[in-house]
């Protein structure tokens, strides 16, 4: 199983499902948004089968401080733009994306 975690390491959600994975020592791969923002192509990945604007952060500081909530804009241009208006954290095994702390859709990646 190969797992990959994208997040901040400021994030908390992002730090309870390094916590998750440690404690079951399950190995994954941290990749940190803040260091390598995210690629077009993994942009794609994990927005396959979803609404955009469902990988938008809202509560965080960039969406407030660049007022979205007034504008029209295409999520999927800022998110490349702006990488930290994504969900927090985001766990790929796979074809599989989970967005968020979910704890049962992670337990579930990892029974399959």
């Amino acid at each position: 199983m190969n797992i990959q975690i994208i997040g901040t390491k400021k994030c908390k959600d992002t730090q309870k499902v390094e916590r998750f994975f440690k404690d079951r020592s399950i190995k994954y791969h941290f990749a940190d948004l803040k260091e390598r923002g995210i690629s077009v192509g993994e942009l794609n990945k994990i927005s396959s089968g979803r609404d955009p604007e469902d990988l938008i952060n809202k509560n965080s500081v960039t969406f407030k401080k660049k007022n979205f909530i007034y504008m029209d804009y295409n999520p999927l241009e800022e998110i490349l733009e702006h990488p930290d208006l994504l969900v927090t954290p985001i766990i790929r095994s796979g074809n599989r994306v989970i967005i968020g702390f979910d704890q049962k859709a992670i337990k579930s990646l990892i029974e399959e």
